[in-house]
């Protein structure tokens, strides 16, 4: 969770070409979504944050949104500072600004995700953050249109009476994929989170004869032009079946029904999953990186 001990305080640039940066408020709502705009994709984290609380503003939990103004006084680059870090438009010379302004906010976070240049840019200007993990390539992937494979048909959007299932097949997805359970320090927060993108209609699975979750994905983040998937997962116990083929299909045409563009990232490391979202029609766009804390 963010250290919500206080916003962070405007800075003022000492040198002519660093920006102004300043917590944005509700008058800055339609500039950050045109800024957003500029790359639906790279900025589904952002533009679907602002579907849904429809304002810039800082929010009840505590996070805000950092934004770079140039010397006219327009929206420049953003960043989303709350229990993440995520660059919203953000130019790579402006990364040790925010950082500044970061730092001086004085806040906890478990990650920095987003266009790979940023991202890095921020965590080297932060210095005496060690991170946990560097994950410094992940293709970002995207795919419009139809998938190029068989949707499988036993993939379903999951309800509440499938969440004892999904629930330990989203943490068991999670120690994989960051090397720690997510329910250590305790489940209210993570279980919460399930909860909600069942209730959502963003969490899709295929069941097994004995009601396991053999294949399971979540639409992470939801916006008007595209939807992120998280979360791909396949029991161990059913890997090398082709379950990931059809599986991914169908949750490219679930999710195609809320936004035309689906877009994922994906470690490079990760061939085998890179291979599966190329067979079903996903196109390299980009470049993430993540860091871990």
């Amino acid at each position: 969770m963010a250290k919500m001990l206080q916003r962070a305080a405007p800075w003022s640039p000492s040198r002519k070409d660093e920006p102004l940066i300043r917590t944005l408020g509700h008058e800055d709502t339609l500039e950050l979504c045109e800024l957003a705009a500029l790359d639906p994709v790279a900025n589904v984290f952002i533009a679907a944050h602002l579907l849904a609380a429809g304002s810039a503003a800082p929010t009840p939990s505590g996070a805000e949104v950092l934004g770079a103004f140039d010397g006219e006084g327009r929206l420049a680059g953003a960043c989303w500072l709350g229990a993440n870090i995520v660059p919203v438009g953000m130019a790579p010379e402006h990364a040790t600004a925010f950082a500044r302004v970061i730092r001086a906010a004085d806040r906890r976070f478990a990650s920095i995700f987003g266009p790979a240049e940023p991202t890095l840019g921020i965590y080297n200007a932060l210095g005496g953050r060690r991170a946990r993990e560097v994950r410094d390539v992940q293709p970002l992937m995207a795919i419009e249109g139809g998938p190029s494979v068989r949707p499988d048909p036993l993939v379903r959007i999951t309800a509440l009476e499938d969440f004892d299932a999904v629930a330990p097949a989203c943490v068991a997805m999670f120690e994989e994929e960051v090397g720690y359970s997510p329910v250590a320090g305790g489940s209210d927060n993570y279980y919460r989170r399930v909860r909600q993108l069942i209730q959502q209609g963003h969490s899709m699975a295929r069941f097994g004869d004995d009601g396991s979750v053999l294949f399971k994905a979540e639409l992470g983040a939801v916006s008007s032009a595209a939807s992120q998937v998280q979360g791909v997962w396949v029991s161990p116990a059913h890997r090398g079946m082709g379950l990931s083929h059809g599986g991914m299909a169908a949750v490219v045409a679930f999710a195609q029904r809320l936004a035309p563009i689906v877009t994922l990232y994906v470690n490079d490391y990760n061939h085998r999953a890179k291979a599966c979202y190329e067979r079903v029609g996903f196109e390299r766009v980009g470049t993430f990186a993540t860091v871990l804390f």
